[in-house]
């Protein structure tokens, strides 16, 4: 098992003085966001593709052992019936992120808060979910906005296919704590800006026991510090892990 700490993205100007040192080449921002952190959450590709070349020149930016999970496009789950999605999820899949290789973490498939359950059409979609693209092994993280979820049924026909429910640190949107996957994908969403780490020392020693717990039975943990005081992110996620 491995834990995975970061953040969302790493291009953020009020990270530039307070992240990165001052007057750092913003080429390498992402350099030196992988020498400090252990993952990232890619959210460029819920809005667009991306090229080829761009997946290929991030992994060559990071160390081995970096993970990248990558924000599924919104036109493959901001949808009405979400199983006539196939298409968004293919045009998705092959816009070349496997060229991430090793560095590649979990898909994160995030719903709209006004997205209700419906067995039917959320088994169809997950059906659409292929375990392999391009020769290398898939993870898919979902992540729900809506309370209809906290269905048995939902929780089984994850546990069925091995994907995770999000575990969502929120003060918006509901927390489903169920372990469905050989791995965890945690976002934490309460950062405070008044407070240097974002997490108070209590909070971030609560939470490194939480990823230790998670981790104890061998799943991967991959967990990122999202929103809240996202100025105070990053230094959130190295005190973590610091702490493991």
């Amino acid at each position: 098992m491995s834990i995975h700490i970061g953040v969302g993205g790493w291009t953020f100007e009020p990270w530039r003085g307070t992240f990165y040192p001052d007057k750092h080449p913003q080429k390498r921002e992402l350099e030196y966001a992988g020498q400090h952190l252990t993952g990232i959450e890619i959210n460029g590709t819920y809005y667009g593709s991306q090229k080829p070349e761009s997946f290929a020149n991030w992994a060559a930016s990071v160390p081995d052992g970096f993970r990248f999970s990558v924000k599924a496009s919104r036109f493959a789950t901001n949808r009405k019936v979400l199983a006539e999605g196939a298409g968004s999820i293919e045009k998705f899949l092959t816009q070349g992120l496997t060229r991430l290789g090793d560095r590649l973490g979990p898909i994160h498939w995030q719903f709209m808060a006004t997205k209700k359950f419906d067995r039917d059409d959320f088994a169809g979609f997950l059906d659409l979910l292929p375990e392999t693209q391009d020769g290398l092994p898939l993870r898919h993280a979902i992540e729900v906005r809506h309370e209809s979820f906290r269905d048995p049924a939902f929780i089984a026909m994850l546990r069925e296919r091995n994907m995770a429910v999000v575990y969502a640190d929120s003060n918006e949107f509901p927390c489903i704590d169920e372990q469905t996957a050989d791995f965890t994908y945690a976002r934490l969403q309460r950062s405070q800006e008044d407070v240097d780490t974002g997490y108070t020392e209590a909070a971030l020693d609560s939470w490194a026991k939480q990823a230790k717990d998670w981790a104890r039975d061998g799943r991967d943990v991959f967990l990122f510090f999202i929103a809240g005081a996202k100025v105070r992110n990053p230094a959130a996620a190295q005190a973590l892990i610091a702490r493991l």
